[in-house]
């Protein structure tokens, strides 16, 4: 068995973790520690090179994992550069929502390049060119319910953010070998699904030197205490029915999304929650951008982590590093504002 798969196994055996959480340096070292697995030869493959105009566009992959199947994960990868670049450049990764994909996200990219820095987009797991043949969600979402449908005590994936969490790491490790990239200047932004992926992925990767999380900055924990679950429930409404016919439950309710949660993503309401990882970014510039009226991301909860954030900022001297934006009356949106403002400031803090 592999060894993060055990590690996996057992937390999901362990007994249930009381009321607090750990610290956040501690919560830092198990998140490591609890997604960690066998590293495979990165085996960077390029398919694709292309100057238009203002940009060149290329296309690669790289082996991320050896699955229990012996089948190699790779990930797809969408790069844009400036056509005249010259010198190692600073990069930011950019992550799309749910049932979306790196081409989804290329606008950013081509904002990002124009004002000198890489643009490099990813396709989640079970999204895009991963699940050839097969549109949005619904190769996702059957990663998640057989992940959830798996025998208890056994290993199985982790679809639902944790694996392209790990995806992400890896990405990072190839970013830091390339001549054409700065490896002290890597940032991140995403959307969505791709918000909660960044401040997972970054807030634990000191490496990260700008995160951006979009609509994503939120409490899974204060989601179920305070009875606003169904927004998210529903990013993946099929899993959460079949957990719910499986709990022998009526209908989708509190009790099934803290199974869902707690077999496919454990610790997500405790230890790796964002309110108690969001901290570790002190120091490091921080931009969030959440609507008030958002149901996937209950504004109590987004309050919730970002309090968290500005808590640890003050506490670094750091303030001028993070910037908040709470949208009024705005729900599940990337404002045109809030994309403005991210770009110019992971810009900002890169150049």
């Amino acid at each position: 068995m592999r060894p993060h798969l055990v590690l996996l196994v057992l937390a999901l055996a362990a007994p249930a973790r009381a009321a607090d959480p750990l610290p956040p340096d501690q919560a830092k070292a198990a998140f490591l520690k609890l997604l960690d697995r066998p590293k495979v030869p990165a085996d960077v493959t390029g398919t694709s090179r292309k100057t238009e105009g203002e940009f060149t566009t290329e296309r690669w992959s790289f082996a991320s994992e050896k699955k229990a199947d012996g089948t190699v994960e790779r990930v797809p990868v969408l790069q844009v550069s400036p056509a005249k670049a010259r010198g190692p450049l600073p990069v930011v990764i950019v992550l799309h929502g749910t049932g979306g994909s790196k081409d989804g996200v290329k606008s950013w990219l081509e904002d990002f390049a124009r004002q000198g820095v890489i643009g490099i987009a990813i396709d989640a797991r079970y999204h895009g060119d991963r699940v050839p043949g097969v549109k949005g969600s619904a190769a996702y979402v059957e990663a998640i319910t057989r992940a959830w449908q798996a025998p208890a005590g056994k290993p199985h994936e982790h679809p639902f953010y944790y694996d392209t969490v790990w995806d992400l790491w890896r990405l990072v490790d190839v970013l830091q070998t390339r001549d054409d990239i700065d490896p002290k200047r890597i940032g991140m932004l995403g959307i969505s699904m791709g918000g909660i992926q960044t401040w997972l992925a970054a807030s634990v990767d000191d490496r990260v030197a700008v995160a951006a999380p979009l609509i994503g900055v939120q409490s899974f924990r204060w989601s179920l205490e305070n009875d606003t679950w169904q927004g998210r429930a529903k990013t993946i409404q099929a899993a959460h029915d079949a957990a719910a016919k499986d709990l022998g439950e009526p209908a989708v309710n509190q009790k099934v999304c803290r199974e869902l949660w707690g077999k496919v993503i454990p610790g997500i309401t405790g230890d790796f929650d964002c309110p108690n990882l969001i901290p570790l970014f002190a120091g490091r510039p921080l931009f969030i951008a959440n609507g008030d009226m958002d149901a996937n991301c209950p504004i109590g909860g987004a309050r919730v982590a970002i309090k968290a954030a500005e808590e640890a900022f003050a506490k670094s001297g750091a303030k001028d590093k993070l910037v908040v934006r709470v949208n009024a009356g705005v729900g599940h949106k990337v404002t045109d504002e809030d994309r403005k403002e991210a770009l110019a400031f992971c810009v900002k803090w890169l150049k």
